[in-house]
Formats: C-alpha cells, sequence, structure tokens
C-alpha cells in the first residue's frame, strides 16, 4: 500500500472514531429534554459525558488537519465548498461547549434552561451538518476542472447529502441512548433503553438506505461485504439492547458504523472527491496528495503521536467506566 492510500484509509478511520465517539454524546444532548425528569437528571446526563466530549472533538480537529497534511488538494476543494456548513459547525460546535461549562455557573433554573436549550440545538445541528458535508464528499459535489465549485452554496443540499445528515442524525441518537443505557441506573436508564428499543429501527433506517445507495451508484463488488455487516449488526444491537446487554448493543453499534464508514470510503476510492460535472474533474487521491517527503514525515509523527494519544483516552474511558445516577449527584452549590 502507498502512502497516499494509507492516508485516505487513516483519514476514513478518524472520522470513524469522530462519529463513534462525538456520536454518543451529541446524542445525550439531544436526548437531554426526553429522557431527563429534573435538574438532577439532566446533571445526570451531562456528567456521564462531562470528562469526554471535549476529547471527543479532538478526532474532528485531527481528521481535518490530516486532510491538510496529507491531501491540500482534498481539503481546500472541500472546506471551499462547504464553507458556510463548516461555519455552522464551528459555531453550534463551540455554543456548545460554553454551554456545558457555563450551565452551572450560577443558581438560577432560567440560567440553566437557556443553556440547556443551547445545548440541544447544537446536538441536534452539529450531527447533521456532519453527515451533510461527508455524504456530498462521497456522492460528489460540482466542481470544474480547477476543483473549484459551481454556483451557489446551496450546491451542497442534494437527496444523497440530506440523507446522509439524517443517517448521521439518527445514529447519533440512537448512539447516545444505547450509551446512556450503559452508563445510567435507575430512570433514566430505563427510559433511554425503551427510547433505543423502540425506535431503534426508525433511527437505523436512513443508514441503511445511505449505504444501499452509495453501494448501487459508486460502490465496488467488494464493498458488498460491510455493506452486509451494517445489515447484520445494526438489528444485532438493537436485539442485544432489547435483552439489557448494553455493552454488547454499543460494541455492535460501532461495528455497524465502521461497516458503514468502510462502505462510503470504499465507494468514494479511488477519488476524494467526484464531479458531479464531469468524472474527468474529479479529485483523486494520487491528484491532491502531498509530496512523497512530506507523506512521510507526517506518517513518522502519527506513528509515534497517535498510540499514545490512544492509550491516554482509552485510559479517561476506564477511569470514568462507572455507572452514575442522581444519589451521586450533589447539591447545587449557592455561593455565600
Amino acid at each position: 500500500m502507498d502512502l497516499p492510500t494509507l492516508w485516505f484509509c487513516a483519514i476514513a478511520l478518524l472520522w470513524l472514531g469522530y462519529l463513534f465517539l462525538e456520536g454518543f454524546d451529541f446524542g445525550v444532548g439531544m436526548l437531554g429534554p426526553v429522557l431527563a425528569r429534573k435538574e438532577s437528571e439532566r446533571r445526570v446526563l451531562i456528567n456521564t459525558i462531562g470528562p469526554v466530549w471535549d476529547g471527543n472533538e479532538v478526532w474532528l480537529i485531527v481528521a481535518g488537519g490530516a486532510m491538510f497534511a496529507a491531501f491540500p488538494g482534498w481539503y481546500a476543494s472541500l472546506l471551499s465548498t462547504a464553507y458556510l456548513p463548516f461555519l455552522v459547525l464551528l459555531l453550534v460546535l463551540i455554543g456548545r461547549g460554553v454551554a456545558f461549562e457555563y450551565r452551572g455557573k450560577h443558581d438560577s433554573a432560567r440560567w440553566r434552561r437557556s443553556w440547556d436549550a443551547v445545548i440541544v440545538i447544537a446536538s441536534w445541528t452539529a450531527p447533521f451538518v456532519v453527515g451533510l458535508v461527508l455524504s456530498a464528499n462521497v456522492f460528489g459535489l460540482p466542481l470544474d476542472a480547477n476543483g473549484d465549485r459551481v454556483g451557489g452554496w446551496w450546491q451542497i443540499f442534494t437527496v444523497p447529502s440530506v440523507l446522509g445528515g439524517l443517517a448521521v442524525l439518527g445514529f447519533s441518537l440512537l448512539h447516545g441512548a444505547v450509551f446512556l443505557a450503559l452508563k445510567t441506573e435507575g430512570g433514566i436508564r430505563e427510559r433511554a433503553h425503551r427510547f433505543a428499543v423502540r425506535y431503534g429501527l426508525v433511527l437505523l433506517a436512513p443508514v441503511v438506505a445511505l449505504v444501499l445507495l452509495a453501494q448501487l451508484t459508486e460502490g465496488h463488488a467488494w464493498t458488498w461485504v460491510p455493506l452486509a455487516l451494517v445489515l447484520v449488526a445494526g438489528p444485532a444491537a438493537l436485539a442485544r439492547m432489547a435483552a439489557w446487554r448494553e455493552g454488547q448493543a454499543f460494541a455492535l453499534q460501532g461495528v455497524a458504523l465502521a461497516a458503514a464508514v468502510v462502505t462510503l470510503f470504499g465507494a468514494l476510492w479511488p477519488n476524494v472527491i467526484p464531479s458531479t460535472l464531469d468524472p474527468a474533474w474529479s479529485l483523486s487521491i494520487a491528484g491532491t496528495a502531498s509530496s512523497p517527503y512530506t507523506l512521510t514525515v507526517i506518517t513518522w509523527v502519527a506513528a509515534f503521536g497517535m498510540p499514545a494519544v490512544l492509550v491516554y483516552q482509552g485510559w479517561t474511558y476506564w477511569v470514568f467506566r462507572k455507572r452514575i445516577g442522581t444519589r451521586h449527584i450533589p447539591p447545587v452549590h449557592t455561593p455565600a
């Protein structure tokens, strides 16, 4: 495997990590008004992701940085074509992070409700934008021979890209419910379990439709294998969830997501952005890759840095692995 192909696979892996880890904390944010009945339960939901949500967002930064370093042509065309969606994504992620930090700074129900609204809106918006952009990337953008977008910013909104937004949104919502059932106890766990079992198939339907569309329009013979895995692992996760095996359901959700990402990036290969105007204008892996020297340097950096990051993040999840409930939530501190 040459270095450009290796880095194409590495970027797919980084997006997988982001969708899996950030997916469940987006889901937790979306489910706040549904699963939390009182302030102590809202604090439980936030505390399930409190130690990890900012680390999860690092995967997005690294994915963007890897695209910039390994495929500057890909980075330039995608971000310039989808600059408004990326701007929206950046703003809602900033607002969401501020809301997590500020909602407990003042003992006022109105204050907390305002920041909770920011969390909910941002948690619904961000996964849809991520899915929209990634799907538009896979199914193609209106690029000319210079790699520039033809038409207005709204060209990114197509049937496949909107389906992709709904797919990431639905997966995140289900993923968050499974995570909360795994991480909480008492009434929150029961409500999260009931939500996942009742709505799981509906939430997974856009994911299945997206990978089927990618396979039928852009796929290769070998990408039928991961697609079949999506069709098996998704329902299997719901079956294990119905049996109250939340850990197994969470793992199977990861398998289904990994298979979906392999299917989508497999359909994209050997391009990084197909052109919907003329296939000859598509941006390829080889045509947008950095120089061999640059790819060699960043490969050595990643070889030493990535294991350290994975060990540290894995240790964080291990430390905060236990279930929590309202009995673990201390009273609100009121300054004297």
